[in-house]
Order: structure tokens, then C-alpha cells, then sequence
């Protein structure tokens, strides 16, 4: 693939991603995927986005950042949402975040094929201390 075909099948994996249109992922990722040097297969890695979606129902894939270098594609995703309980092990339990994840791609066949993700906890962990810091307001309070 060119780059421009390459960015155009990116763009339109992320959105297959945002609709939750899984019958439509094996048009994008390989038979044989890996993530973070975890063999998934196409299976797996479904099964692993249908649980993010399902944790987090308002889960959103916004592209901040895209650099196509045939056949490596490198993105940071932007993503504010609500977790419904843990995330990356912090205790979001329905509080409001916002945070990136940084991700490269390899595609083979044009397909992704490897994916190598970073996170940033950090970014989601400062917001959380911020909320437990803040003190509740009940509808009891008299001013």
C-alpha cells in the first residue's frame, strides 16, 4: 500500500472501531495479529475490543496524531470517556476522563498484522487524584 491508501484503510479501521461494526474488522486486521508481543489472532483481538467497548460503553477512538510510513502506520489517540469501573487497573468507577494512547502499526497483506500500544496512565491517575481531593457537595449543604 501507499501512503495514502494506508492512512485511508487507518482512517477506516477507526471507524469501523467506532461503530462497532465487527463483521467488518477482518477487513483491516491480519488472521494473525499481535499486540504488545501477545499473539491475539483476529479472534482475540475482537474479543479484546468488545470488551473495552463493553467497560466503557461511551468509548470513542479520536485521532490526535497520524504518521504513515509504508507499511508502519503511528498514531496518538485521543479518548475521553466514561469507565464503568477499573481501567488499567485505576478506579475510574464511572467518573468522566480524558487521556491518549500512543500506537504503532504493521500492516502485512494490507492488514494490521503487529500493534505495539503505550497508554498514558499517568495522565489518568492525576485526574483521578484530582476528584477524590475535591470535596463532595451534598444538596443538604446551607450556605
Amino acid at each position: 500500500m501507499n501512503k495514502e491508501d494506508l492512512t485511508s484503510a487507518y482512517r477506516d479501521y477507526i471507524a469501523c472501531l467506532n461503530k462497532q461494526d465487527w463483521q467488518k474488522l477482518s477487513r483491516f486486521v491480519h488472521k494473525d495479529v499481535q499486540r504488545n508481543g501477545r499473539k491475539l489472532g483476529l479472534d482475540g483481538y475482537r474479543a479484546m475490543l468488545e470488551k473495552d467497548f463493553e467497560d466503557v460503553p461511551d468509548l470513542s477512538f479520536k485521532i490526535d496524531l497520524l504518521v504513515s510510513e509504508p507499511p508502519t502506520i503511528a498514531s496518538r489517540l485521543r479518548f475521553g470517556c466514561t469507565p464503568k469501573g477499573q481501567l488499567f487497573g485505576l478506579p475510574v468507577n464511572g467518573r468522566k476522563i480524558s487521556f491518549a494512547e500512543n500506537v504503532f502499526y504493521i500492516f502485512r497483506d494490507d492488514k494490521i498484522e503487529l500493534v505495539w500500544s503505550v497508554i498514558d496512565t499517568v495522565a489518568i491517575e492525576a485526574q483521578l487524584e484530582h476528584t477524590e481531593a475535591e470535596p463532595e457537595i451534598s444538596g443538604d449543604a446551607h450556605v
